[in-house]
């Protein structure tokens, strides 16, 4: 967190929290979500602004009860999640190596690999709460290469670089925020 965001919260500690206005959508942009976009029910506007991504995701976390939110210096802003709290990117070097890379621009470490009934690739790491992240769209080629799947689509396995192959293992996309423990959409939970 920004020693900025530390600053404003110890001088103003009891700034209501606010929901419904920032959206991480299932490609990983962050969009602003006005009135007229949380009464349609529409994702809103993506973010384009560098310096404002950067402050969104270093100033991104999770509460005890699985809302994800941005610090808004003084102010929380809990997160409408089109999927997961994460997305990651997949790519392979000219060596062939594999790295995923977060939304935020950080390092992704699978320690285990789900299909949901859509198709959808998500990764989990291994931490002691795990991150789960879904995997951009455009990666789905990249993945393919390096993954064996039944003729169903819904279990195989990953090879992650030449130190790891990971089984695919179904997960129904409605189950996975029970899972992981997020809260998908923190303004209907507090509705």
């Amino acid at each position: 967190m920004d020693d900025i965001v530390r600053q404003a919260l110890a001088k103003w500690p009891n700034v209501p929290s606010c929901t419904g206005w920032l959206m991480l959508d299932r490609r990983g942009n962050w969009r602003m979500r006005d009135e007229a976009a949380q009464a349609s029910g529409s994702p809103g506007t993506p973010i384009r602004h560098e310096a404002l991504l950067g402050f969104i995701n270093r100033n991104y976390d999770v509460d005890e009860h699985g809302q994800w939110f941005f610090q808004n210096g003084p102010q929380r802003v809990y997160v409408e999640l089109g999927y997961t709290p994460w997305v990651v990117r997949l790519s392979a070097n000219a060596g062939g190596a594999l790295a995923l890379q977060d939304q935020a621009g950080g390092a992704f470490e699978p320690a285990a690999v789900f299909v949901d009934e859509e198709g959808g690739i998500l990764f989990a790491d291994g931490s002691a709460q795990p991150r789960v992240a879904v995997l951009h769209d455009h990666d789905l080629d990249v993945f393919s290469e390096h993954a064996t799947l039944t003729d169903d689509a819904m279990s195989g396995e990953f090879r992650w670089n030449d130190q790891l192959t990971l089984p695919l293992q179904a997960v129904r996309r409605g189950d996975v925020a029970g899972r992981f423990r997020f809260v998908p959409s923190p303004a209907a939970a507090s509705a």
